[in-house]
């Protein structure tokens, strides 16, 4: 449950800037707990998605205008919450050339220009592996690229939107070390929605050999009752998340989260700093 100030103030600062959060829109489970620490996980580029996944809360539909000033209001809205760190993701948007890099390109900048001391970490969709679209973004200087790979291979079909590809993902991740070889990059899986033990193995080896430097693994939790969302599979014993984990570090991994109540930015600071 809600408990202190501090989450009143994170949510009358974003209402105050008129922001989307995915805390809010995808129902994650900690958005108390985050909220209550002052942090919180921006959404820019509107509240409805391109893209039908079918592990996601978010609406999907045809997205309306976008907002130039936007990218303003997130580097006021970080600057009020006096955060130190800031994690900026966004629907999918393929109604857009550059898939709302340019965005995310803007946002990036005003957030430090504003508040120089504060690093980020955007959570970027695929750009349709636009790589102009990916330039833009890791040119704005970034401190973390993440981009999720969400689920096995086998399964990408039926969790991910036909749009969206397993190899797809693991390219974009790629071609970001391909642009800046230093660029700290991050990427996450769900378990518990049929995949096998050996599916989730080859996932990991293939985000690290895709340079991937910062791993999450979460347990799925299904949104709502619509059919539209997939059921849960199987709920994972923690000890298996922690055995996955120091598998993970094991692969090379700067640091991995691994957890039944993990998700792609929960405690994204102590992750990138490998405080966990």
């Amino acid at each position: 449950m809600p408990t202190g100030s501090r989450h009143d103030d994170v949510r009358q600062v974003l209402q105050r800037y008129r922001l989307n959060t995915v805390c809010e829109d995808a129902h994650c489970p900690n958005v108390f707990e985050c909220w209550g620490l002052g942090t919180a996980t921006i959404m820019i580029l509107g509240d409805t998605c391109t893209r039908a996944c079918r592990f996601c809360a978010v609406k999907t539909g045809k997205p309306g205008g976008v907002d130039w000033f936007e990218p303003i209001r997130v580097a006021l809205a970080v600057r009020d919450l006096g955060l130190r760190y800031v994690v900026i993701t966004s629907v999918d948007r393929d109604d857009l050339p550059d898939g709302g890099a340019s965005i995310y390109a803007m946002t990036i900048r005003q957030i430090k220009k504003i508040n120089p001391g504060t690093r980020v970490e955007v959570l970027i969709p695929d750009f349709n592996l636009n790589m102009d679209a990916l330039r833009a973004v890791v040119s704005a200087g970034p401190d973390v690229v993440s981009h999720n790979l969400e689920t096995v291979e086998r399964l990408t079909p039926l969790v991910r939107d036909r749009r969206a590809g397993y190899d797809k993902s693991l390219g974009v991740l790629r071609a970001i070390k391909g642009i800046n070889g230093n660029q700290v990059t991050k990427s996450g899986i769900m378990l518990g929605l049929g995949e096998t033990r050996d599916e989730v193995l080859k996932a990991m080896r293939d985000l690290r050999g895709a340079g991937v430097d910062l791993l999450t693994i979460g347990q799925y939790l299904r949104p709502s009752g619509s059919p539209r969302h997939l059921p849960v599979a199987r709920y994972v014993q923690p000890s298996e998340f922690q055995e996955l984990r120091a598998i993970g570090l094991s692969m090379g991994f700067r640091a991995v989260a691994a957890g039944p109540m993990v998700r792609s930015s929960y405690r994204a600071l102590e992750l990138a700093e490998g405080e966990i």
